[in-house]
């Protein structure tokens, strides 16, 4: 069972007349990226949602956010009435003597004043928190239901890529003694165009013969690629992240492939061993996004 790194999850919530909205999006990464946009009066909790988050989604660049939204009347925010009378009697002065009217934009003028409107700073609920923690990782279960949702699609996919890769695999033997016999026949014309004196040493023939017809042998590229092909679909079926061990798994992939289009030396082959290489690059893409 694979799974993505893409998903997201989602819960909302209300405590202590305050709507809470909790959002988390993960995209693929290398590692795991996280990042958490919070209110300020959560912040100190930054580290333990962090390790939630890592524990849970293990890899991938996640974003987490925290919305909080005040459904009551008490306010973060408090008027400083003395400060704000000190400031409006000492304009309300100077607007006299100046002979300027006192109204409401007096007023709003003594409220952007500095120190009339100040926060408070409050402490955070415990209780309230596990309540918050509780729908953070209803949230991460949702992500996760999501990313075991994409991953299924994404074996599906793969695993199609890998059986065309073993079919096309399985049609080179056909051209197999073909290409031996042709290599044979143009290796013997072609000595005999030499028009060499004495002719031609039958045995030492056949010796540089074998010898070269070894070097382009590729029953072992074959054997190896069959190998990793069943390798590979044992790993997809793991229960632990195998996305990396994947990645690896790929990359035998490509080398022995690589290694048969190196010794092919006749074009049919050449062609199935192209095609080979673009379903194992379709199989490296998707291998991006696995946990």
């Amino acid at each position: 069972m694979i799974k993505s790194m893409t998903g997201f999850g989602k819960a909302e919530f209300e405590v202590n007349n305050k709507k809470f909205t909790i959002e988390i999006k993960s995209l693929n990464s290398k590692q795991a990226d996280i990042n958490t946009r919070t209110p300020a009066l959560y912040r100190e909790k930054d580290i333990e949602i962090r390790r939630e988050l890592s524990d849970k989604l293990e890899r991938g660049k996640i974003d987490f956010t925290l919305y909080v939204e005040n459904l009551g009347e008490d306010s973060s925010s408090k008027i400083n009435e003395p400060i704000l009378k000190s400031y409006f009697s000492h304009l309300e002065k100077i607007s006299k003597e100046l002979n300027l009217p006192v109204d409401h934009t007096t007023l709003q003028a003594v409220l952007r004043l500095p120190d009339v409107v100040k926060p408070e700073y409050l402490s955070l609920d415990e209780e309230e928190w596990q309540v918050v923690l509780q729908n953070i990782r209803k949230a991460i279960a949702e992500i996760d239901r999501f990313r075991t949702q994409e991953g299924n699609a994404l074996k599906k996919d793969i695993t199609g890529n890998l059986e065309i890769i073993k079919n096309l695999l399985s049609q080179i033997e056909p051209f197999e003694s073909h290409r031996l016999d042709s290599l044979k026949v143009r290796l013997s014309e072609n000595l005999e165009s030499l028009k060499l004196n004495g002719g031609i040493d039958k045995n030492r023939f056949e010796q540089e013969l074998i010898f070269y017809l070894e070097k382009l042998d590729i029953n072992e590229e074959k054997v190896r690629l069959n190998n990793h092909l069943k390798y590979f679909l044992e790993t997809i079926e793991e229960k632990v992240p195998t996305g990396k061990k994947l990645g690896f798994i790929a990359q035998e992939l490509g080398r022995e492939i690589n290694t048969i289009g190196s010794k092919a030396n006749h074009s049919e082959i050449q062609k199935l061993v192209v095609q080979m290489k673009d379903y194992l690059e379709r199989i490296k893409e998707q291998l991006l996004n696995v946990l």
